[in-house]
């Protein structure tokens, strides 16, 4: 029987309050308005950003059906969608691409300007929501919210995917391995024979390691305070690895030790706390090195740094969804997802961490 125009009932993570675990619910899932996709999700990862939500550290508005990491099917569309139809395997967006904003239109970014993550009001682009659970509005986490079984996204927030794609190991390309693998061969655009360090060895962290290595770097230096994940990050590319609790002076100055005093050239801070994100900063040459923000800030964070460290010459950038710009024509064809696949493993033990 078609479920096409009618609400769905269906379970979701939901989270209620901050600090408070996820409550599994019956919700009810609207149907599509114009210009609007309902996907049912068939494959969702677990984000450090999802948790951010849950701690308060990334301030949303509650109550919200989390989750922004997943691949699922097509179940029906609003009037005007052409992009995709019933059927169809996609990826939902976080990062949305309008086609008509300055960031679209321009080839130096990607962050359309129909994206939530600025604003956080959780809310359809007409200002509505789709999900309800015991007759309350239930609010939508970043264009997406996949921790439910259907979820309704605009037409600017999907994109079509290779039928043949295996949905549980593509939904990672929705944030984890683009985010980490993009922010170094997209936003620092790391140059052959380059020394790079990466703060925080996760999933997105390892992405990152990844990144550095299909660039050509000729040394690439984990960093984290699990020396658990040092044989992992080794195995896909990292040359060495430090954890900062075993040495006595700052992590930028091992850094700096370990280079001849000369600094890395390429740092990516892949974790999203403030003191990482100005070490990393300091670990880079000190002229033209290039620091990549790749976490997510805590939202009511300050940042207090000496202005010498960018005056001399580095560069401190930040990156969303790796700089991926998303084009409306299919990811990834099966003979180009087999190979990414294979690293995709790296992803099963992701836990809470990036």
């Amino acid at each position: 029987m078609s479920t096409a125009g009618k609400v769905i009932k269906c379970k979701a993570a939901i989270a209620w309050e901050i600090k408070k675990p996820l409550s599994i619910e019956q919700i009810e899932v609207a149907p599509p308005k114009a210009h609007e996709v309902r996907i049912k999700i068939l494959a969702t990862g677990i984000c450090r950003s999802d948790d951010h939500v849950i701690s308060g550290a990334f301030t949303m508005p509650l109550p919200m059906v989390l989750g922004h990491e997943a691949a699922g099917v097509v179940e029906s569309v609003g009037e005007g969608v052409t992009c995709v139809k019933p059927g169809d395997k996609v990826i939902p967006l976080f990062v949305p691409q309008c086609g008509n904003c300055s960031a679209c239109r321009s080839t130096k970014g990607n962050l359309c300007t129909a994206n939530d993550l600025s604003a956080g009001l959780g809310l359809m682009p007409d200002g509505t929501c789709r999900f309800t659970c015991k007759g309350k509005s239930l609010h939508h986490f970043i264009s997406t919210s996949t921790f439910t079984e259907y979820t309704v996204v605009h037409e600017n927030a999907v994109v079509k995917i290779d039928d043949a794609a295996p949905l549980e190991k593509v939904c990672l390309v929705g944030c984890g391995f683009s985010t980490g693998y993009g922010a170094v061969v997209q936003t620092a655009k790391v140059e052959p024979g380059s020394t790079c360090a990466v703060f925080g060895l996760g999933g997105v962290g390892l992405s990152a390691v990844m990144g550095c290595k299909a660039a050509g770097a000729s040394r690439i230096i984990g960093v984290d305070i699990n020396k658990d994940k040092f044989a992992k990050a080794k195995e896909l590319g990292a040359t060495e690895c430090v954890n900062p609790l075993d040495f006595k002076k700052p992590i930028n100055e091992v850094l700096f030790d370990l280079t001849g005093g000369e600094g890395v050239d390429y740092s990516f801070e892949v974790i999203g706390r403030i003191d990482t994100m100005t070490a990393a900063l300091a670990s880079c040459h000190n002229n033209y090195g290039t620091s990549v923000i790749v976490g997510v800030p805590p939202s009511a964070a300050q940042i207090n740094i000496d202005p010498m460290l960018l005056f001399t010459g580095r560069t401190w950038k930040g990156s969303v969804f790796g700089g991926t710009v998303v084009d409306v024509t299919p990811l990834f064809p099966p003979e180009i997802s087999c190979i990414l696949f294979l690293k995709f493993r790296i992803f099963l033990c992701l836990g809470k961490n990036e």
